[in-house]
């Protein structure tokens, strides 16, 4: 719309536009005329500066505020009139609702603005949904540029229309030193400011709230017509529709998105409100059309159209609803055309050589899809999963606290487990952050989102950021692993600071039926904190129940199998105790190896195993002796290991190695001893990778073999049982290391040569019918476990390999010969294409050496073997056994 197009609309021309006879009125329509003019002109400048702040956002300046009138009288028709009082102020509020769109509008920098607690947060946010992690206090005071970036934009729309009230009576300094006002008139601004201000934000709030915001109407002023009174709930709806639905080409022009050049899915609002021409009132329903065909490079603005009117359709139908609820007069415009069905918008939005089909994934039942994938189709038939879970949530409730009540100091998780005539209860309880309402329903019901995460929850519990709040559990995703302990669940939770009356409970039958939520009754005080308590649908002693994988059917073993460190002191209850057992707080990065093996594998003195004991304290000396630090790039630990080797066959407790995240048990293996940090690599986070990276992890295996070797642990075994991983891990094997056997002995890369020169042929035994013993070392028949001899020119590798999650971080692929990688995809098995997969093995050192000591190259050793249609096999002295395949390579100058 150009430039005061609008006053030739018919909602301007019917109220502050100069009457072309007599006006009774004349006087005071032209004061509010004059001032409102006068406010367009001075905002249209501090508008103007909102695509400096926003450049990948639609046009939001003067015109879209013009173009307001236009929409604004499509949606009252001819049912809703307006007087001139009511006009000004509805005009004013178009040009306030958007004018702090920019930065220019808050007088002060936006972080200032918002103030450091709520930018804190929500640099926090977009750091985690960007990195993966949550920052520390460095990346929080000096975020990454295009973070503060994404967070100034953030903050500016989640911001504006609070900032919006504001406008009305802020002021500017002239060069002069005087104070300008955007509306300048002193006594339209007090009467009417805060009325504008509070109408200028309310089109970022919800639809519910304008009944209660905006229900008495306003008198008129002393000088005004008595008849020139205000209905703000009407104003409010007119804004609300006018604004929402004011969308076509005037707010994307084309020029000025070839200037632009917004990218993602800026670009696709672009591309969809370039098409649009101007709306129109059919009946009750506002219809759009396309100016021209969608393409198929359009699509996603195709969809984004629809998406964007059928929210615009809900909020005429909310509107609606609300007005004729209040029996109020009801608006013109009820519904946009068209949106019911992707086969009818495109009638009103052709497309061009393709066809929109709806094929979005829809979910008809949401409770079963919870009840699927909240138990055990996401987490499997582990129910102690339900139970670190729980525990997470609830260290991290308290964690919360900490952060927005530093005073606050005794933090304390309690678990109980009980039986009441034959039923049994777990029962985990916290005195943490606590939730609302509105927290309870949005954040911790919202199945597929991790509340922490959300800027909802955030805005709810300013400070975390700055109080350091670093959560590692998934509050929402995790609480819905509840249903692996039983159907019937209840939740009884009271937000910190909120009175006794606020305290709310949740009840499930399960988690294929909606809850009940309702107050705590009068005599069920509820402290600050939260509970959950979850009926076990398996006795606990069970093989499915949650102490199935303890050794003593004890609940606090099960907590310190889970539980590898903890920020606040976890009280256990036993089923019948009178006083409970306490896990102190401690963190993995700051424990001593005696510390940390005891907190990994504890005592079981009070069990019946009370005999292993003793051979637990020599595994921890053997440990402590032979573990080394995994430290980041900041030279914080995160890990303390040993690689286990010879360790594996001592003791008949669960030694194995552990993968923790954040602090609790993702996963075990056999590859070291101790702790290596991980993250989690699927939903249920029962199994994780690990956090140190490549070359993190190849420092502590130095200091591993370093420390191995000076202790004197470093034999013939443990090197065939490492040599594999050490390959993997620095692309070479050291001379000494014994990697292969062969009649003879041992072999390593220092003995290939003088081994090969004495002979014109080497069979590599390969396949299953032999393998490698390491303890001692020999060779065997796979199938009868018998030890074999082998003949004089055989040679038979090591296959032991590492076990995950060191197998993960260095597969063999990573190290095969980058010039035969062309050959991955011959159709058929060539000697090349077998060469770049063995090269990532141990194969490449011995085949290496032997070229070297028969001056020969790859292709001459291998090619024949392919011409043979690689059916190389061969007998061991006994003939009744079957052939051991394998390759059978010739010194070149002899096969000639």
């Amino acid at each position: 719309m150009s430039e005061h197009d609008f006053a030739s609309t018919p909602l301007w021309q019917e109220t502050l536009a100069v009457r072309p006879r007599k006006d009774d009125h004349h006087s005071q329509r032209e004061r509010l005329r004059a001032s409102y003019l006068t406010l367009r002109d001075n905002a249209a400048l501090l508008l103007a500066e909102n695509a400096r702040s926003l450049p990948d956002f639609t046009v939001h300046d003067i015109s879209h505020v013009d173009a307001l009138w236009e929409t604004a009288g499509l949606m009252c028709g001819n049912q809703i009139g307006l007087n001139p009082a009511e006009a000004y102020v509805l005009g004013c509020a178009f040009v306030l609702h958007d004018a702090a769109m920019g930065a220019a509008a808050y007088g002060m920098s936006v972080p200032e603005a918002l103030g450091q607690q709520r930018w804190r947060d929500l640099v926090s946010v977009a750091y985690f949904h960007r990195q993966g992690c949550w920052p520390d206090q460095e990346q929080l005071d000096a975020p990454p540029a295009e973070i503060a970036e994404a967070c100034q934009a953030t903050a500016i729309r989640e911001t504006h229309a609070e900032q919006a009230r504001r406008l009305v009576d802020q002021p500017w300094r002239s060069s002069a030193g005087n104070e300008i006002f955007l509306i300048q008139d002193v006594q339209l601004r007090e009467a009417y400011g805060p009325l504008i201000g509070d109408l200028a934000a309310s089109h970022w709030w919800s639809v519910d709230k304008l009944a209660d915001q905006f229900r008495q109407p306003k008198g008129s002023l002393t000088w005004q017509p008595a008849e020139w009174t205000i209905e703000p709930l009407k104003l409010a709806c007119i804004l609300r529709l006018a604004d929402a639905t004011q969308i076509d080409s005037r707010r994307a022009p084309t020029f000025l998105f070839s200037l632009r050049k917004p990218q993602g899915i800026a670009r696709a609002h672009w591309r969809f409100q370039e098409h649009i021409s101007r709306p129109h009132l059919d009946g009750d329903r506002i219809t759009y059309t396309s100016l021209r065909p969608f393409p198929p490079h359009d699509a996603t603005a195709w969809w984004l159209a629809l998406d964007y009117l059928r929210s615009v359709d809900q909020e005429l139908k909310k509107v609606d609803a609300l007005l004729y609820d209040l029996d109020r007069n009801r608006l013109a415009a009820r519904a946009v055309a068209g949106v019911d069905s992707p086969e009818r918008f495109a009638e009103l939005f052709p497309v061009s050589n393709w066809r929109p089909i709806d094929a979005t994934v829809k979910v008809s039942d949401v409770p079963a899809l919870v009840e699927t994938l909240g138990g055990e189709q996401l987490y499997g038939k582990e129910p102690e999963v339900a139970v670190r879970e729980l525990i997470q949530n609830a260290q991290d409730a308290i964690l919360a606290r900490y952060a927005v009540e530093p005073d606050f100091t005794e933090g304390c998780i309690d678990v109980r487990l009980t039986e009441t005539d034959g039923s049994w209860c777990l029962e985990i309880c916290d005195n943490g952050i606590g939730m609302d309402e509105e927290t309870l329903v949005r954040g911790l019901l919202d199945f597929g989102t991790s509340g922490w995460s959300s800027t909802r929850i955030r805005s709810r519990l300013p400070g975390l950021a700055s109080g350091g709040f670093q959560p590692t559990g998934r509050f929402g995703i995790g609480f819905f692993s509840v249903f692996l302990l039983g159907d019937q669940v209840e939740l009884i939770t009271r937000r910190y600071d909120a009175s006794v009356a606020d305290a709310r409970r949740l009840t499930f039958d399960s988690a294929a039926r909606r809850p009940l939520l309702t107050p705590l009754p009068e005599r069920g005080r509820a402290a600050p904190g939260t509970t959950v308590r979850a009926t076990l649908k398996a006795n606990p002693y069970d093989i499915q129940g949650p102490l199935s994988r303890t050794s003593d059917d004890r609940l606090g073993q099960l907590i310190r199998r889970l539980v590898l460190e903890n920020a606040v002191p976890i009280r256990i209850w036993e089923p019948g105790a009178a006083e409970h057992e306490t896990v102190l707080p401690f963190t993995l990065d700051s424990g001593s190896p005696d510390e940390v093996f005891d907190r990994l594998y504890p005592s079981l003195t009070d069990s019946w195993r009370v005999g292993q004991e003793k051979q637990r304290l020599q595994l921890r000396d053997a440990f402590a002796e032979r573990a080394t630090e995994v430290l980041d790039e900041s030279g914080r630990r995160i890990g303390l290991a040993t690689l286990w080797t010879d360790l594996n066959y001592q003791g008949r407790g669960d030694f194995r190695g552990i993968v923790p995240v954040n602090g609790f048990l993702a996963d075990q293996t056999y590859a070291f001893a101790g702790y290596l940090a991980g993250q989690p690599s699927r939903a249920s986070r029962d199994k994780a990778g690990l956090v140190a990276n490549q070359d993190q992890i190849r420092r502590w295996l130095h200091t591993q073999e370093k420390k191995l070797r000076d202790i004197g642990h470093f034999g013939d075994a443990v090197q065939l049982e490492l040599a594999g991983m050490l390959h993997n891990a620095f692309k070479r094997l050291s001379d000494d290391i014994a990697f292969a056997i062969t009649a003879q002995g041992l072999l390593r890369p220092a003995d290939v040569a003088a081994w090969a020169t004495q002979r014109n042929e080497v069979f590599i035994a390969s396949g299953p019918n032999v393998a490698v013993r390491t303890r001692p070392p020999q060779v065997y028949r796979y199938l009868s476990g018998k030890n074999v001899l082998l003949p004089d020119n055989w040679v038979v590798l090591s296959q032991r390999s590492a076990y995950p999650p060191l197998a993960d971080a260095f597969p063999d692929v990573l190290n095969r010969d980058a010039e035969y990688e062309f050959a991955r995809n011959h159709p058929s098995l060539t000697w090349e294409k077998l060469w770049w997969r063995m090269s990532g093995g141990l194969y490449a050192p011995f085949m290496h050496a032997l070229c070297k000591a028969w001056s020969c190259t790859i292709e001459e050793l291998l090619a024949p073997v392919e011409q043979r249609h690689w059916s190389d096999s061969c007998y061991l002295d006994d003939e009744e056994l079957d052939p051991v395949w394998g390759y059978l390579l010739h010194r070149p100058t002899i096969a000639s």
